[in-house]
């Protein structure tokens, strides 16, 4: 049993704490403020008159629209679609010019290509660039003009994405949407969107980006990407408080922005490789551990490949998770950590990528997130050195320095995040010590027997009546301690 701590456990304190832990500068260098003046007085919007040329796109026209968390500030995509005479669908994805900001070697970018990536706490977001760029200027909130980098493919009936196009364009998001209200909506489970009621036009838009969406999931799961499903929570907060804990849900909202994500990110990728230029991509390797995905699927009566197979893989999950829905998450995350974690490379020119084994694309890279990841910001100064005939700004030794850290540090946000995500549970729960849980039993190893809680979905360790017990056996349980600075909980059997 673990000593209780007081339940006014100061959860960004120990998020800073952890931040530093783990290898980041959670605050930003003395300059910082000089040279964010410095942008912000030379961020006045492009005039309604201004003639853009040829390399800039006006599309301020178009009926742009975001959707993501209901929360996030740092806008980084948008999107619009149209339906083609052939029956193909034209989609253009508009992402954040974050580079038209930020500048190659100031003090803001070198910060940034330290820190690499922003970090959710759940209590408080470390942005990897200041919240007046990532939250303001260069991110596409609703109503404002921004410049973008535009990526235009097209989605036939199988689900096919061709015809990659890439240009930079002044754009407008019209609708800043969020993926629950949306997602109900388009699955048929509650009412439109306030913003959706009111604007047919807009309500069309969405259904047909949606169409595209579905085509090209469709697709991709036919190619073998995989169907995985794990347990994310996200906390309630009244004030500074945190009070509970939501499950975020996948629907079809969250799946739209993905497959558009996934399907520009390959557009970007091709156009590298086309034009025989280094970059970085974002790989998941064939797995090392396959024989052990072998052994877990075989423990569950179903035989797989002796080589990797990701369309096997994915029938064999597709199949578990309609026979034992509670229990999928848990198998999700096994599979996850046998396939190991992603990591960014250097791509030479004419070398083939490793590919991203769970999406089941060959060409991927990351580079519609430019406000939170630093890898899509080198991806845009590469873009637009290629669009403008210049020398690349980067030689392939510094682009695989680049790749290497930002693994580093990816791998770094994960702990920070995940050692919150415990923390926060803890919390959570403290005011419920003695109180009964629904549980089921998540794994059991030589540290001890753990219990996954499913209302709030919290992990802890069974510290008595754990005998007998295997993984994916239900129970009751009760709780009885928590330790929000090491993120233990503690249940009994009952």
């Amino acid at each position: 049993m673990h000593a209780t701590q007081p339940a006014h456990f100061n959860l960004v304190t120990a998020a800073h704490a952890s931040m530093i832990e783990h290898g980041f500068r959670p605050d930003f260098p003395e300059g910082t403020d000089t040279e964010l003046a410095g942008i912000l007085a030379d961020s006045a919007p492009p005039a309604a008159s201004v003639s853009f040329g040829p390399k800039l796109r006006d599309m301020r026209s178009l009926l742009w629209s975001s959707i993501d968390n209901d929360t996030s500030k740092d806008l980084d995509q948008i999107e619009w679609a149209e339906r083609l005479a052939d029956g193909r669908i034209r989609v253009l994805v508009g992402v954040a010019d974050v580079d038209s900001r930020v500048h190659k070697g100031s003090l803001i970018d070198s910060h940034a290509s330290l820190e690499t990536t922003s970090v959710y706490t759940g209590v408080k977001v470390f942005p990897m660039l200041p919240p007046e760029l990532s939250e303001g200027i260069t991110s596409l909130n609703e109503n404002e003009e921004r410049a973008a980098v535009v990526i235009e493919f097209c989605v036939d009936g199988n689900g096919e994405a061709s015809g990659g196009k890439i240009y930079r364009a002044i754009v407008r998001n019209r609708a800043q949407l969020a993926y629950n209200g949306v997602g109900a909506w388009l699955e048929g489970r509650g009412p439109a969107p306030a913003k959706v009621a009111a604007d047919a036009a807009l309500a069309t838009q969405l259904k047909l980006q949606d169409e595209a969406a579905q085509r090209l999931v469709g697709s991709r799961f036919q190619h073998g990407a995989l169907d995985l499903e794990t347990v994310e929570t996200h906390p309630i907060m009244e004030g500074r408080e945190v009070v509970n804990l939501a499950r975020l849900e996948k629907n079809r909202a969250t799946s739209l922005i993905e497959e558009f994500m996934v399907a520009a990110n390959g557009v970007m990728a091709r156009t590298f490789e086309d034009a025989k230029i280094a970059s970085i991509r974002r790989i998941v390797r064939i797995p090392k551990r396959w024989d052990r995905i072998v052994e877990l699927a075989a423990g569950l009566g179903t035989t797989l490949p002796a080589e990797p197979d990701s369309k096997a893989l994915n029938e064999f999950l597709l199949a578990q998770k309609k026979k034992d829905p509670d229990h999928f998450p848990d198998l999700s995350l096994g599979v996850i950590k046998l396939m190991g974690p992603g990591e960014y490379v250097l791509v030479k020119p004419g070398e083939q990528s490793p590919g991203h084994f769970g999406l089941a694309v060959e060409d991927y890279t990351h580079s519609t997130a430019p406000n939170r990841r630093f890898p899509d910001v080198v991806a845009q100064r590469i873009l637009k050195a290629l669009l403008t005939d210049q020398a690349q700004p980067y030689s392939e030794e510094q682009l695989n320095a680049i790749a290497l850290r930002c693994t580093q540090m990816e791998d770094a946000a994960r702990k920070v995040e995940r050692e919150m995500q415990k923390r926060i549970a803890a919390v959570v729960l403290h005011p419920r010590i003695g109180q009964n849980f629904a549980a089921i039993v998540t794994g059991v190893n030589q540290y001890g027997t753990f219990v996954r809680a499913l209302d709030p979905h919290v992990e802890g360790m069974l510290v008595r009546g754990s005998h007998g017990l295997d993984i994916g056996d239900r129970l009751q349980v009760k709780l009885i301690n928590t330790d929000p600075q090491r993120g233990f909980i503690d249940f009994v059997a009952v």
